[in-house]
């Protein structure tokens, strides 16, 4: 009898081993699952209000049944929370009969005989085993994986299903959904793949690995395996972009003046950059050289297209690119593939004109100031072009400049200017006028006008579009009066603002709504001496460059 029941112990050891070994898990686990099994059978057969606790000996497989008794103290117990338990307690006063040294929470136990599994019983215990143990793996998958996002893992493709590829990792299995595959490439069941962990998830079903072969990022650590350079950092990759299975885009600075960064990255004869597209299904990609310098970056970004000029608008994170004609459909690229890869890479949303383009917007512009001179000023054409010329786009600059400078110009003097700035003067006076009547005939509440910053027209075409109360203004944000940009099918949308009109900066569109606010009553005006000086610098340079006259 004693030699079975031996062998029975070194058999469920060598289970434990093994299902250890399979799941790469600790063998104590696998171990405390099946005393949990134990445990679990022992109270189907003694009573679920039973403390009965099982042990198994690691190294001999020696099972032991307990049952326990906990000491304690009938003063402290809540009959609500923890009533008094006769299965798993016994009272301090009682205890103390029987043993002088017993205290609150000795503990006593009880040996129980070896219970006999039945059907039932031995498929609950298998039931409570492999739950314990699907979780430790799955503990263990996630521990594994949570610390290599960012990593090349290499894998097999085990399955296929609904496009999403399965991959077996070894010790766990990866996901590459269908928006993380490269169009057009189908993997088999059986084939080796490579892919890049962007994420790690802990899921009902188990930790989730996800794989990405289309990301940039998965573009960027190949280069990494294929350039020594990049992998000891000499070589820096600042920037990425992909269309995924078609044409890529990679920005690289040298930390080494010696070292050509597009040259390492290209290789002898090419073959660096040659085994990277392999690997991305001979998706083509242009290396080129980063530059701090944002014009400089986005020229070598819109390569292979050459730019005759870039203009900058940082606060909106615009870029307007003049080309020659020919040079064009080269730089936006077959269905803007290459202005879009260029936007993706600097950060910056391009626009591209051709020179003639340009030049025609140029001389609209030059002809709407120059009509505009001429109406308000009632002036010549040529004395109006000359105004132009001279850079003054508004009538407001030539009120309000310096009378010295507006009599430098060449052809006029001291008289001249002075009657210049007079009319420019009347013209406004008289435009303020027709403005505040606009104004009040919209309904636009004069509580409004008080706001400090908010000229007479901005006020009109917060009229014309709905916008009337203080506490209607007051309600906006920054974002409402400059407009805004969103993502419509992968493509950045800009959502016009209130005052877009304007070219209100985000500091003044934000300090619009803080004085609202403050005029309105929902926030209270800081200290005159701790007032914001950016806040306030905001509403005078509104003031300065929009000038209320009404």
């Amino acid at each position: 009898m004693s030699t079975g029941i031996s062998a029975n112990r070194l058999e469920i050891m060598q289970i434990a081993d093994a299902v250890a070994r399979e799941k790469s898990i600790e063998k104590e686990i696998v171990v405390q699952a099946m005393e949990h099994a134990l445990q679990k059978a022992a109270r189907s057969r003694y009573g679920a209000e039973h403390d009965i606790r099982a042990t198994i000996d690691p190294r001999t497989g020696e099972m032991e049944l307990k049952r326990v008794m906990t000491v304690v103290d009938e003063s402290v117990l809540d009959p609500e929370t923890r009533p008094f338990n006769p299965s798993t307690d016994i009272m301090l006063n009682v205890a103390l009969k029987t043993d002088p040294e017993a205290v609150v929470g000795k503990e006593y136990s009880e040996l129980l005989p070896p219970i006999e599994f039945g059907r039932v019983a031995a498929q609950t215990a298998k039931q409570v085993i492999n739950h314990e143990v699907r979780e430790a793996e799955r503990e263990r998958q996630f521990g594994e994986y949570k610390d290599r996002v960012g990593e090349i893992i290499n894998g097999v493709v085990k399955r296929v299903e609904f496009y999403n590829v399965i991959v077996d990792l070894g010790r766990a299995e990866g996901v590459i959904r269908k928006s993380e595959s490269i169009p057009r490439e189908n993997l088999r069941v059986g084939d080796r793949t490579r892919a890049y962990i962007y994420d790690v998830r802990r899921e009902t079903k188990g930790p989730q690995i996800f794989l990405s072969r289309a990301r940039p990022e998965f573009m960027a650590r190949l280069f990494a395996q294929e350039v020594p350079e990049v992998y000891e950092g000499v070589i820096e990759i600042k920037a990425a972009a992909r269309d995924p299975g078609s044409r890529a885009k990679i920005a690289v600075l040298s930390h080494d003046s010696s070292i050509d960064p597009v040259g390492a990255c290209v290789g002898m004869r090419g073959a660096r950059v040659q085994a990277v597209v392999g690997e991305l299904q001979g998706e083509k990609i242009d290396i080129i050289p980063w530059s701090s310098d944002p014009a400089t970056f986005i020229v070598n970004a819109l390569q292979p297209a050459e730019v005759s000029k870039v203009v900058l608008d940082p606060e909106e994170g615009r870029v307007e690119v003049v080309v020659h004609e020919a040079q064009l459909s080269l730089a936006i690229g077959r269905r803007g593939q290459n202005v879009r890869l260029a936007s993706q890479l600097t950060g910056w949303s391009i626009d591209i004109l051709t020179e003639s383009e340009e030049s025609e917007r140029r001389q609209k512009e030059f002809a709407a100031r120059t009509e505009l001179f001429i109406k308000a000023l009632e002036v010549d054409e040529m004395f109006a072009q000359l105004l132009a010329s001279e850079g003054f786009e508004t009538v407001e600059e030539i009120a309000y400049v310096d009378t010295i400078e507006l009599a430098s110009i060449e052809g006029l003097n001291d008289e001249i200017a002075e009657e210049l700035q007079a009319r420019a003067a009347e013209y406004l006076e008289k435009q303020a006028a027709e403005l505040e009547a606009k104004r009040v005939g919209l309904g636009v509440e004069d509580a409004l006008k008080g706001v400090p910053g908010l000229t007479a027209p901005m006020l009109v075409t917060l009229g014309e579009k709905g916008v009337k109360t203080l506490d209607d203004f007051a309600g906006m944000t920054g974002e409402d009066l400059r407009g805004w940009f969103e993502t419509k099918n992968g493509e950045r949308v800009r959502e016009p603002g209130l005052l877009e009109e304007y070219q209100l900066s985000q500091e003044q569109a934000d300090g619009l709504v803080l004085n609202a606010r403050i005029a309105a009553g929902w926030i209270e005006a800081p200290p005159e001496e701790e007032a914001p000086a950016e806040a306030q610098g905001d509403a005078d340079e509104l003031s300065s460059v929009f000038p209320d006259r009404s």
